[in-house]
C-alpha cells in the first residue's frame, strides 16, 4: 500500500485528532547549517521517518542545512534521538526543548524545501557563514549580561522584541530577518572592539548573523547557544531569576511561551496592557496583533470594527471578498504596529 508523505486532512479534521490523542506531548526545536546535496530526496524520508514518531510541526530543509519546530509524543522522544542519530546530516544535533509544552502547537506534519532555511537576505559567496562567533551557554550569557560595556542586541523582529527582551538590549525596530542585518551593522558600527551578545529564538538567526558580523569587523561576537528558548529552560532548571522579561514569541499556534509575569506592551485596540497576539479573524485580513481578552470578545476576534463586520457575513460572500483582495489591499490593515498610548 502507497504511504502518502504530505498530510491529507483539513484543519477540522486535524484539530479533532490532536485532541482525540491523549499522549502528553513535547515541544522540540533543532536546527544546523549543513550541505544537504538532495534537500527534494531527504525531505520524503525525513517524512517518513518523522510520521511514524507522531511528530507535527514545521521544518525547513535547503542545500544549506535545516530547520525544524515541532512536537512529539513524549513516549517518542528517546527513540527519536537514537533516529535522528542514525542520519548522517543530523547526527548529534542539539535539541531545544520548550518550557511550554501545549499539545496545540502544531496540527499537522509539513516537510518544506526552500532555498534557504531562513530568509537573510545575505549573499553567503561573500563571506564564511561557518565562520561564527563564540557560543555562550545559557548560564555563561546570564552571567555575562553583568560584565561593564557589554552590548546585547535583539536579532529578532519588532512583534517579537515588543512583548519580551532581555533588559537593556538594543531592539532594532523592523519587521524582518533581512532588513535587520545593515540596521544592526548600523546601529554598531562605532563599537567593532566591544563585546556584543547576541540572541533570538532558538538560536538560528544568530549563526548567520554573527557570521556576517565578524565578516564585518567587528571583533568580540558571542551568541546566546539555544536562543532564549534554552535560556529559560536553563534559568527555570536552575532556579534563576530570569533576566529575559515578559513572554518569549515563536511560531507555532501558542504564539507565544511566558518566561516571567512582567507584561511589557499593550493591547492595539484600547491600551490596556497586554501580551497576547492574535491573528485577525477575517482571513482577508490575517494581521498579527496584540490584543486583550476584552477587546477580542468585543471585536469577536478581529482587529476591527471593519474585519468584524466581514467575519458575520456568509462564507461565500467572504471568500468573494478575499478573491479581491487578491487585486486591492483590504483597508483594515490599518494596525501596523500604531500602538495605543506609546
Amino acid at each position: 500500500m502507497k504511504k502518502f508523505l504530505y498530510n491529507r486532512f483539513d484543519k477540522n479534521t486535524l484539530l479533532k485528532k490532536v485532541n482525540e490523542d491523549k499522549r502528553e506531548r513535547r515541544v522540540v526545536s533543532f536546527y544546523r547549517y549543513v550541505h544537504i546535496k538532495k534537500p527534494l530526496t531527504f525531505r520524503d524520508e525525513l517524512y517518513d521517518a518523522f510520521e511514524d514518531l507522531g511528530i507535527l510541526g514545521r521544518i525547513y530543509l535547503a542545500n544549506e542545512g535545516i530547520n525544524a519546530q515541532f512536537s512529539i509524543p513524549l513516549e517518542n522522544y528517546e527513540t527519536l534521538r537514537t533516529v535522528v542519530d542514525s542520519i548522517p546530516y543530523l547526527k548529534g544535533i542539539y535539541f531545544n526543548d520548550a518550557v511550554e509544552d501545549k499539545k496545540e502547537s502544531f496540527i499537522k506534519l509539513a516537510i518544506k524545501v526552500r532555498k534557504k532555511i531562513v530568509a537573510d537576505g545575505l549573499d553567503d559567496t561573500q563571506f564564511d557563514p561557518s565562520d561564527v562567533g563564540t557560543h555562550l551557554t545559557p548560564l555563561e550569557f546570564h552571567k555575562t549580561l553583568d560584565e561593564p560595556d557589554v552590548i546585547v542586541v535583539d536579532l529578532r523582529n519588532n512583534y517579537e522584541s515588543e512583548v519580551g527582551h532581555f533588559e537593556n538590549a538594543i531592539l532594532p525596530d523592523v519587521g524582518t530577518f533581512r532588513e535587520e542585518l545593515p540596521l544592526v551593522e548600523k546601529i554598531l558600527e562605532n563599537n567593532k572592539d566591544k563585546k556584543i551578545l547576541l540572541y533570538c529564538t532558538g538560536g538560528i538567526r544568530c549563526e548567520k548573523a554573527s557570521a556576517y558580523l565578524k565578516y564585518k569587523g567587528f571583533e568580540k561576537i558571542h551568541q546566546l547557544q539555544g536562543g532564549i528558548i534554552g535560556y529559560a529552560k536553563a534559568i527555570q532548571d536552575n532556579g534563576l531569576q530570569s533576566k529575559f522579561k515578559g513572554k518569549n514569541f515563536v511560531f507555532d499556534d501558542r504564539l507565544g511561551e511566558r518566561i516571567t509575569d512582567d507584561v511589557l506592551t499593550v493591547c492595539y485596540t484600547c491600551g490596556k496592557p497586554s501580551d497576547t497576539h492574535r491573528n485577525c479573524a477575517n482571513l482577508g485580513c490575517h494581521v498579527l496583533y496584540v490584543q486583550c481578552e476584552e477587546c477580542s470578545k468585543k471585536l469577536s476576534g478581529c482587529c476591527s470594527e471593519e474585519c468584524k463586520s466581514v467575519v458575520h457575513l456568509p462564507e461565500e460572500t467572504q471568500k468573494n471578498l478575499r478573491k479581491t483582495l487578491r487585486i486591492q489591499k483590504y483597508p483594515t490593515h490599518h494596525l501596523t504596529r500604531t500602538i495605543v498610548g506609546k
